[in-house]
């Protein structure tokens, strides 16, 4: 009952949403609203970044503009909010790379384990705005384009009994994310890759459908995975960044004053976004030791790295679209060598 009470205010909600946009996206007061729909809580970082964002828009241009942030997927799930983004009912989506790869091949990318060599690489490299200008603007012929980037941390492997070489994930049952590349990745550690839905996940593990997962650090406490897998090992296997995606049309009819200042707002939303997700990282390290005993395990990544590897030129052969960021990023993985 619950669950379908949930359902239906989803859809009331979305299609008061749409109904809203139809009658010009005005509120009483003649301002146009904004809408920004996630799937995270009001304290994760991704929320955090967006009420700076709102803030920043408000105080420059508060006056013609309102901004209105529909979290916890209110507003349906992510490829449910980018439809409803390139159909202009809402503004701005927080998407996952996975969710734009159907839009755009190049996003297929961030699927590849091991494609940056270090957290400071791909950092580096996300924040390289000429550069990503040219990723984001590759789904403009969908309606929509990117705007910024949020960390969304290393992705690593969790499970009831501890990982700490490839052998140890034989035959071994893993969520992964409903992707292709996710999917040839688990079964090339020698593991068998098990794709469901992430709300699934706790209770999968609980009941022994899987072993374990892989994800950042804050599913063990914001999801409570921690209470069912006591092992997480950082072998640090693919580092895949989340999208703010704006409704093109709506980029396009600001003026550049406008269009400024709300690129100001993206940019200032992922400095804090970042800054918010170290400290969570932290504190969600902190409370999954001590209140839920689970072990982080530091492995040697080199043999993880080793069993993966091929699936690089796999996917190059596979999916042309992704060659020029994949050899931009292999670049700059040799600069860092050469700490230059």
């Amino acid at each position: 009952m619950r669950k379908f009470i949930k359902k239906l205010a989803v859809g009331l909600l979305a299609a008061a949403v749409a109904a809203g946009l139809a009658g010009c996206g005005s509120a009483a007061s003649g301002k146009r609203i904004i809408r920004i729909s996630h799937a995270q809580s009001e304290t994760h970082p991704e929320h955090l970044g967006l009420l700076a964002f709102k803030q920043y828009v408000e105080e420059r241009l508060g006056d013609k503009y309102e901004v209105q942030i529909f979290p916890n997927e209110i507003l349906g799930s992510a490829q449910k909010a980018i439809e409803l983004t390139q159909t202009g009912a809402i503004d701005f989506v927080v998407a996952g790379t996975a969710n734009l790869e159907t839009f755009a091949g190049v996003y297929e990318i961030f699927s590849m384990p091991y494609l940056f060599d270090s957290e400071a690489v791909y950092k580096s490299v996300m924040q390289d705005t000429d550069y990503m200008q040219k990723i984001y603007s590759s789904t403009d012929e969908a309606g929509f384009r990117v705007v910024t980037w949020y960390n969304a941390g290393t992705r690593n492997f969790y499970a009831k009994t501890p990982i700490r070489t490839p052998d140890d994930l034989k035959g071994k049952k893993i969520r992964v994310q409903q992707s292709p590349a996710s999917v040839s990745m688990v079964n090339a550690f020698g593991a068998a890759a098990a794709p469901m839905g992430f709300g699934e996940v706790y209770t999968a593990i609980q009941q022994g459908v899987i072993d374990g997962a892989e994800n950042n650090e804050l599913a063990l406490t914001n999801n409570k995975h921690g209470e069912v897998a006591k092992y997480y090992t950082y072998n640090k296997h693919q580092m895949v960044p989340d999208m703010l995606v704006a409704n093109l049309k709506f980029l396009n009819s600001l003026s550049p004053e406008e269009y400024q200042i709300f690129e100001e707002a993206a940019e200032l939303s992922t400095q804090v976004e970042m800054a918010e997700w170290d400290k969570s990282i932290e504190e969600a390290k902190r409370t999954a030791t001590e209140d839920m005993g689970v072990e982080f395990i530091d492995v040697d990544i080199e043999p993880f790295k080793q069993k993966v590897l091929p699936l690089h030129e796999k996917m190059l052969k596979e999916n042309p679209k992704i060659a020029d960021l994949y050899n931009h990023i292999q670049e700059e993985n040799e600069k860092a060598k050469g700490g230059e």
